[in-house]
């Protein structure tokens, strides 16, 4: 390691694999090598950062994949150069705001396999992320700001307890690829068909029920939606045991056989309202039972088969 180090120093390298070499500590030499644009730090032990390391101003992608850290190192707040950080398969469960809301310049974030519970507002500030990657931690909640992130070509949220979406999340218009299966998801946004940029798109092993409104109009080429708890469209009878009669019908019967009776209170006052006469003198009379209708007299009609009269 201490070879790789020195060569890379006297080299004026920009770039330091580091990585699978037991690490529990990163020597601070490497501070010294400020021409570092890549460091790789995968697969070691290491539970935390130097302060030197924000003399590398011109790293641009750091990965510190399968380690032991249990927060986002404070240093990395001054790596403002950094577009590709990669901090998966360590313990972390806490996101400073202050350390995710300096790196600006981040393209790429990933995030999975830790114990994140929340992400913070402060998220909002990587107006440059396109590839957001938080797969397996325990968020129970994603937040609004996320919206703010209209670069965003890629989200996945795989293996969380989210249970719902922010309606904000629909504001990444140049999205294309949405992964959130396997949360507890009882619905999606609304909103979501102004993704019109979205090719795949997996809500597998929720709790969906049904798919927003327009939902079919976005362009999908790739729908994973098993293992969810979907409505099926069964065929209803066509026979309806009872005829649901409008306010209106109901009245205009009762009006009507009212009128008949000439000494009733409706046969006497119907003469002051002009418009309620003309509408009644539309009415017709059923020929079976003789009772009035306005619009529909269904109740003395039966059906008989076909079949049995042949």
């Amino acid at each position: 390691m201490a070879e790789s180090v020195v060569r890379a120093l006297y080299g004026k390298a920009t770039s330091l694999n580091l990585s699978s070499k037991k690490m529990k500590d990163v020597p601070t030499c490497i501070s010294t090598i400020t021409n570092l644009s890549v460091l790789l730090l995968k697969n070691n032990a290491i539970t935390t950062l130097p302060a030197e390391l924000l003399s590398l101003r011109h790293l641009a992608e750091l990965n510190l994949g399968n380690n032991s850290l249990k927060e986002v190192p404070a240093v990395l707040g001054h790596l403002e150069s950094l577009k590709k950080l990669y901090l998966f398969r360590n313990q972390i469960t806490v996101v400073p705001p202050e350390v995710i809301g300096a790196l600006q310049n981040l393209i790429v974030l990933n995030l999975n396999h830790n114990q994140i519970r929340r992400l913070p507002p402060e998220i909002k500030r990587l107006s440059n992320l396109q590839h957001l990657s938080v797969l397996d931690n325990k968020l129970e909640e994603v937040p609004a700001e996320l919206g703010h992130l209209t670069k965003l070509s890629e989200i996945n949220l795989t293996s969380n307890k989210l249970s719902w979406l922010p309606q904000q999340l629909c504001q990444c218009k140049d999205l294309t690829r949405l992964h959130v299966a396997r949360n507890q998801l009882t619905s999606l946004p609304e909103g979501i068909k102004a993704l019109v940029k979205l090719q795949v798109m997996d809500v597998a092993g929720n709790k969906l029920t049904i798919f927003p409104i327009e939902f079919h109009l976005l362009p999908l080429k790739e729908l994973h939606c098993e293992g969810n708890r979907f409505l099926h469209c069964e065929p209803l009878p066509s026979v309806q045991d009872v005829e649901v009669l409008t306010l209106k019908e109901l009245v205009a019967r009762f009006a009507l056989l009212e009128d008949r009776n000439r000494s009733s209170l409706v046969h006497r006052n119907l003469p002051h309202y002009p418009c309620l006469t003309a509408l009644l003198a539309n009415s017709s009379c059923c020929a079976l039972c003789l009772g009035p209708f306005l619009t529909t007299w269904l109740e003395c009609v039966h059906f008989i088969s076909l079949k049995k009269v042949r």
